[in-house]
């Protein structure tokens, strides 16, 4: 069981993580279970997977210490990783753990009290393009950072034609999951664990969130946040995420030499440029295409672009897998999981009035892939 993984949940999400896990073919799915006996018959049968009708029989199928996905409806991902936590497995769960901090804290301390492993997607933190910036900022190549923008716009998708968004299995795009979660809860994640692995901890966040399209399906939750972050080595962040404003994926790093700028942040193979600052004319100016940069060798994977993305979701649970191999702790480890659980919420939650809110949880850079170091 040492390379293999089961899952829970098998609806819109599962199928991007199927079509990952296509391309590592050392990692086998042992079984998959989902509540709705329909969306089981037709995620099983479409990808030839063995399933586990009751959760009961899921839990029995498995030898304590395995490596469970929990790919199910955020608002039940608290309960069902409590179980298999409880059950005696490692846990990586899509986003957020938990859609309360009580909850996440909870379980972190189930985990670290039985031994086990917990961690949080997204994992496109150990992708090529987030690997690559790191690589950069650490040899130099924009000098010292003295600001950071990150975008997470998604355009106005109220508008957009959602109904017609299925995957090959048959799961439609879980609108009223999307909707009622929100899109920091949904999004943030996809930067944040960019900026906590490269920089480590947030100390203090100064957010706020609103909801500006109140004709949603589903209404009352904040659909735009920002947020000025405040890491504890000095490094200061801005990152705004909203289903409003027109689509918007980048992130630029503002050095004292110019800007390193990726513009997709949903695609592991998205170009890293440096735009190199300097005078021309009396004027200060950027140069306008920038010099990629690359890594020396290969790094991990790919994944044909499906929708929006061209992401491998199964880096974080190959990860996961690498380290019980290997004995060492995950690089998306609990205190990670948790730290980015607690900034999200404050975004999320900010509203107009929150003001300033110190972190209580904290966590530590992660270690480069070994092909990025």
């Amino acid at each position: 069981m040492k390379n293999s993984v089961s899952i829970i949940g098998c609806g819109f999400v599962a199928d991007l993580y199927m079509r990952s896990f296509a391309q590592h073919p050392e990692i086998a799915i042992t079984q998959v279970h989902d509540h709705d006996p329909a969306r089981l018959d037709a995620f099983a049968n479409h990808w030839n997977l063995r399933k586990a009708e009751t959760i009961e029989r899921f839990f029995g199928n498995l030898p304590k210490g395995s490596v469970v996905l929990n790919l199910t409806n955020p608002g039940s991902h608290y309960d069902v990783t409590r179980a298999c936590l409880e059950a005696g497995h490692h846990v990586y769960s899509e986003k957020p753990v938990a859609t309360a901090m009580s909850n996440a804290l909870a379980l972190h301390e189930l985990a670290a009290r039985n031994g086990l492993m917990l961690a949080s997607a997204p994992c496109s933190v150990l992708g090529e393009a987030a690997q690559t910036l790191g690589h950069a900022i650490r040899n130099d190549v924009c000098g010292p950072v003295r600001l950071i923008y990150a975008e997470l716009d998604d355009g106005f998708i109220p508008q957009a034609p959602y109904g017609d968004w299925k995957t090959e299995s048959g799961a439609i795009w879980p609108a009223r999951d999307e909707f009622s979660v929100g899109s920091t809860l949904e999004h943030a994640g996809y930067y944040l664990t960019w900026l906590i692995g490269m920089f480590g901890s947030v100390r203090r966040v100064v957010a706020a969130s609103a909801e500006t399209l109140p004709d949603k399906p589903v209404t009352g939750t904040p659909d735009f946040s920002t947020a000025t972050l405040f890491f504890e080595n000095g490094v200061v962040a801005r990152l705004t995420c909203s289903i409003t404003a027109s689509h918007d994926h980048r992130i630029r790093v503002f050095g004292d030499k110019g800007v390193l700028q990726v513009k997709q942040a949903w695609d592991n193979d998205a170009p890293v440029r440096f735009h190199r600052r300097f005078v021309l004319r009396r004027r200060l100016v950027e140069h306008p295409v920038g010099k990629r940069v690359r890594l020396a060798g290969p790094t991990h994977p790919k994944v044909d672009r499906w929708g929006a993305a061209a992401m491998n979701f199964a880096l974080g649970p190959v990860e996961m897998l690498a380290a019980l191999n290997e004995g060492r702790e995950s690089r998306l480890s609990a205190d990670f999981a948790l730290h980015l659980n607690e900034v999200t919420l404050a975004m999320q939650s900010a509203g107009d009035d929150a003001g300033a809110q110190e972190m209580t949880t904290r966590c530590a850079p992660l270690d480069p892939m070994p092909w990025a170091s």
